[in-house]
């Protein structure tokens, strides 16, 4: 896309989803060999790494809301690499066997990510921005 003419490129909305779809879209790319989206991806990592996570928790960790997590999981756990247990008033969430088999193909995919925006864009860059967006984003949010 090079330098930006549109009058919108002063725009924070429209820079910040110009971005992020171009973010999505490698991601995409990245993640493509999991046979996952890289937002299934995700949820199933932070499931593998801390199994027995409740909803509400996952929500948290993955900075979605609680409607979409749900979609997540239950799409998860239709194709067999998550399941939902009940343990009294709570369900928790835990990796299958086949969920946990994919997570070295899964983290794989994350670091081939870092290393292509990091190429692209410098490491150290990739760093701040994603430092810089968090602390807007929770600026925001507060």
């Amino acid at each position: 896309m090079g330098n930006c003419d549109s009058k919108y490129c002063g725009c924070l909305y429209y820079s910040a989803n110009a971005f992020a779809r171009a973010m999505t879209r490698m991601a995409e790319e990245e993640f493509a060999p999991t046979g996952l989206a890289p937002s299934y991806a995700f949820v199933l990592m932070t499931v593998n790494s801390l199994p027995g996570i409740q909803p509400k928790q996952l929500s948290t960790q993955m900075q979605l809301t609680q409607s979409t997590v749900t979609r997540l999981v239950e799409k998860l756990e239709y194709k067999s690499y998550l399941e939902r247990r009940n343990t009294g008033r709570n369900t928790e969430i835990h990796p299958t066997k086949r969920g946990l088999e994919l997570n070295d193909k899964i983290e794989e995919a994350w670091k081939k990510l870092h290393d292509r925006y990091s190429e692209l864009i410098g490491e150290k860059e990739g760093k701040d921005l994603t430092k810089n967006i968090n602390n807007a984003l929770n600026n925001i949010m507060t």
